[in-house]
């Protein structure tokens, strides 16, 4: 039996037995991973094969564009990748681009920030805002781990402009100083704070790591649209996951759901738990775009 089938049969727990490598241990792991060079950001033949993908460039930095035809009269989802903001997109994130592309019918628009340690925080939100503004309709935004800080980021610095966010195990808050953590981090087999301390220095870019500019959970709460906030419960980001769920304001709607024994930002991983995942964001998605003005 191959080892994709051991996925689909066993979920999270197989796919951590058969192929993790536990990361950021320790600072230097992060030091390495800052220090290793970037690889390429463009979609891969799979995707450029099955759909129509054109690029802009917006501040001097790539936005791809995927979706099914030419054309301007669809709904636009912008999509922001993980990475720790200091690795760049990988084939997992353009997996779930296409998917969600071919199951909303929304163009697709993949900004591909700069990252750490030659690049910062600041600069990475206002690309992002430059990115939503030039629209000129709303969007619906979506992001994995630090992407899925950076998505509420741009939602806070956009009002009105955006329909919905869809974050997957976002990085909240570049301090992880919530006691809760502590508790989590045995359990999670991918992420430590000690080799994340030193990405997110080098993301603040000398910042208060809580400036609410570079950590969404101190910023802005209030007015934001319908959120949707997907985390394992084996994952160190559900801290501040639970605790912008218990700060959020009555009248900001929010789908919160945890996955008991998932993995960081498990709708990306070939387990069975993804596919409930993908489907949650494509409900959430198509009922937050049907319901902007």
């Amino acid at each position: 039996m191959g080892a994709v089938s051991s996925w689909q049969m066993h979920g999270v727990a197989a796919f951590t037995r058969l192929v993790y490598r536990r990361r950021f241990t320790a600072e230097a792991a992060g030091r390495r991973a800052l220090d290793r060079p970037k690889g390429p950001s463009a979609p891969p033949r799979a995707l450029t094969g099955r759909f129509d993908v054109t690029v802009s460039a917006t501040q001097g930095f790539p936005v791809y564009r995927i979706s099914h035809r030419a054309g301007d009269d669809r709904p636009v989802l912008v999509y922001l990748h993980g990475g720790a903001y200091t690795s760049e997109i990988v084939r997992q994130h353009w997996s779930l681009v296409g998917y969600l592309a071919d199951r909303t019918g929304c163009d697709v628009h993949v900004p591909i920030y700069g990252l750490a340690p030659a690049h910062q925080g600041l600069a990475a939100r206002e690309f992002v805002t430059r990115v939503v503004a030039g629209l000129g309709r709303p969007c619906y935004l979506a992001g994995d781990s630090a992407g899925g800080g950076l998505a509420l980021l741009a939602a806070q610095a956009c009002p009105g402009q955006v329909a919905g966010v869809t974050m997957l195990a976002p990085w909240l808050d570049l301090s992880m100083c919530n006691p809760a953590i502590a508790a989590l981090e045995p359990y999670d087999p991918w992420l430590a704070r000690p080799g994340l301390r030193p990405i997110a220095d080098a993301w603040a870019g000398g910042l208060d790591l809580k400036d609410p500019r570079l950590s969404p959970i101190y910023g802005e709460l209030s007015g934001l649209p319908p959120l949707q906030i997907l985390v394992g419960t084996r994952d160190i980001t559900l801290a501040d996951c639970r605790a912008l769920r218990d700060a959020l304001p009555a009248t900001v709607p929010l789908t919160y759901h945890e996955q008991p024994g998932a993995l960081h930002v498990y709708p990306l991983l070939p387990v069975p738990e993804a596919r409930a995942g993908r489907e949650a964001i494509v409900a959430h998605l198509t009922a937050s775009l049907r319901g902007a003005p």
